[in-house]
This record gives C-alpha cells, structure tokens and sequence, in this order.
C-alpha cells in the first residue's frame, strides 16, 4: 500500500489504512517534535496528539497532496502548542542530533549548541540539515516565502557556528 491508497481507505473509514501512515511516519514526526520541544515525553505526546488530530481532519485532506507535508504542519502547530506555558527546564538528555558524526565530542558540542537555539532555528536546521529539504520544500512545509527560508537558515547556521566555538565550526563550513 502507498499512501495515496493508504489516505483515500482512511477517508472512507479504514482504521488500519492509518496504522500504515503512523508505522511509517512515526518515527520521522518523534524526530521533528523533539527537535522542537527538546524532551521525549513532550516529543510523545505531540506526535500522538497530531496523529489523532490528523485521523480527525483525514476527510479534508486533498488527496493530490503528500501526506507527511500536510501532517507536518498538524504536528508543528502540536509542538508550539504545547511549548506554550511550559518552563524551559523541562530538558532531557537525548540527542538533538540524529545522524551525529564520528567524533563523540563534536557530537556532544553540537548537541548542546543546538539546544541553546531559538526552536525555529533547530526546526530550520532539521528540516534542510538533517532530513535534506531543499528550500522549497522548507517553504511548503512551515509556510513560509523561500526568501524567508533560505534567510532563517542563515542566521540560524550564524547561532550555531557562534554556539559552537572555533573546534565545531568546521563542520559547518
């Protein structure tokens, strides 16, 4: 099953059609929620909570679209509402960085300079850095001009190379 068979049988009902979409995108939306929210549980409860918003809204879906695009935007909307009235101490310890490189240091050094950026900067760089969007398709998923794209992306890039110290800007460049 694709997702287009997968959307139209869960428009007309089908409960394990959406089982599909979740096995399949579950672990890239934990990936992005915790970008956002920078704790597991909070991470969890976003995703779940956008899953079910989406299975809700499944019926005005427009199935000439992409799933996950159009998910992202009910998970994003779950992460900033849940980081509303939330204390920012509520951190974890697990890694921002998914594909982190060989150096365990570096590695550390870029974890803990991410968690110092502005969430929309983490989000920008997960998206175009991590998951290997290109602008346009940074632009349709948050909502954004391009311009204001590739702009966020460089002062997000800016924030982390000043984060980061001489010993991790390399990697950066």
């Amino acid at each position: 099953m694709d997702d287009r068979e997968a959307v139209e049988r869960c428009r007309a009902g089908e409960r394990e059609a959406y089982r599909f979409l979740v096995e399949r995108y579950e672990r890239e939306a934990f990936a992005h929620a915790l970008a956002l929210l920078l704790n597991r549980a909070d991470a969890e409860d976003a995703v779940q909570d956008a899953f079910v918003d989406a299975w809700r809204a499944i019926r005005r879906f427009d199935p000439s679209r992409r799933f996950y695009p159009w998910f992202y935007v009910i998970l994003r909307n779950r992460c900033l509402k849940s980081r509303r009235g939330r204390s920012p101490e509520r951190l974890d310890d697990t890694l921002v960085v998914a594909a982190a490189p060989e150096d365990r240091d570096l590695a550390g050094d870029l974890d803990r300079a991410l968690r110092k950026l502005p969430a929309g900067d983490r989000e920008i760089l997960t998206l175009h850095n991590l998951d290997g969007l290109g602008v346009r398709e940074v632009a349709a998923r948050i909502g954004v001009p391009e311009g204001t794209v590739m702009s966020r992306l460089s002062t997000a890039r800016r924030r982390l190379r000043e984060q980061l110290g001489p010993r991790g800007r390399e990697m950066l460049e």
